[in-house]
């Protein structure tokens, strides 16, 4: 993907941001604990302060190392970078995260003026990608992390079937990269995953090696139908595999449908 950024993908980071910033707006006490991670609201949205800005310096060119792509460098880089922001209200935190989601899109025009500089691989904390997918990176973040404060708030989250459809090319680009080695290790797959009412796309899996293609794979072993919403969440690892299934979120079907309960195991959340 080069060029302009994806119909409605602009819409979607700035309607995201502002629902966050709506949501964190209305807590006096950014203390709560947020459920199934070791951050309180207040951390989270320090750190999504931190990472639309990096999202955005990122987006204008500029170097910003941030680990090594692996799990626990991207976490260790993200608890030294909290540990160095000491903000935790909530007002100056929402404000924050829009306003950078805005110095970001702007990054983003920019380099789209400037017709040398709009498809240029940038180095980003999961590897090299162009401004579009690194917007839907941008995206998929903030919708994880929203998730998470609307879970801690007990309120509506802002994932829908639309906004998944925009994650998908950050989705399909790191797959490779955070595919687990261990889980992948000695097997041979085919995998046709489709997103229901969405785009398919398929993995293909040798012995280690994952090779990601949109649309379907030939030959597919195992065929994955799933809810688009419930794709997101268990790709993040907000929501357990067998919970989706048994909600009859995620249909398999094929030679091997068994493969189907494990294609969630091979891979970490990004």
């Amino acid at each position: 993907m080069t060029g302009p950024l994806p119909e409605g993908l602009a819409e979607a980071l700035r309607a995201t941001a502002g629902e966050i910033a709506a949501l964190l707006r209305d807590v006096p006490d950014t203390a709560i604990p947020v459920p199934g991670l070791e951050w309180s609201v207040g951390e989270v949205a320090a750190h999504l302060a931190q990472a639309n800005e990096l999202m955005a310096d990122l987006a204008s060119g500029l170097e910003r190392p941030y680990g090594d792509g692996t799990p626990q460098s991207l976490a260790s880089a993200n608890a030294r970078a909290l540990d160095a922001f000491e903000e935790r209200r909530a007002e100056p935190l929402a404000a924050m995260i829009a306003e950078r989601t805005e110095v970001f899109l702007k990054a983003v025009e920019r380099a789209e003026d400037d017709t040398s500089d709009s498809g240029t691989a940038l180095v980003t904390p999961l590897g090299p990608m162009n401004r579009a997918v690194l917007a839907s990176y941008l995206l998929t973040h903030m919708l994880g992390h929203g998730y998470d404060l609307a879970r801690a708030l007990r309120r509506p989250h802002m994932i829908d079937r639309d906004r998944v459809e925009l994650c998908m090319p950050f989705m399909l680009t790191v797959m490779p990269t955070v595919a687990d080695k261990a889980a992948t290790a000695g097997l041979t797959a085919r995998y046709t995953v489709r997103l229901r009412d969405g785009s398919p796309f398929g993995v293909g899996l040798t012995d280690g090696d994952v090779h990601v293609v949109a649309g379907p794979m030939e030959r597919a072993d195992c065929t994955i139908l799933i809810d688009p919403v419930a794709f997101l969440l268990i790709a993040l690892g907000r929501r357990n595999p067998w919970r989706a299934i048994a909600r009859g979120q995620v249909l398999t079907w094929g030679r091997k449908p068994w493969l189907g309960p494990r294609f969630p195991t091979l891979f970490t959340a990004p």
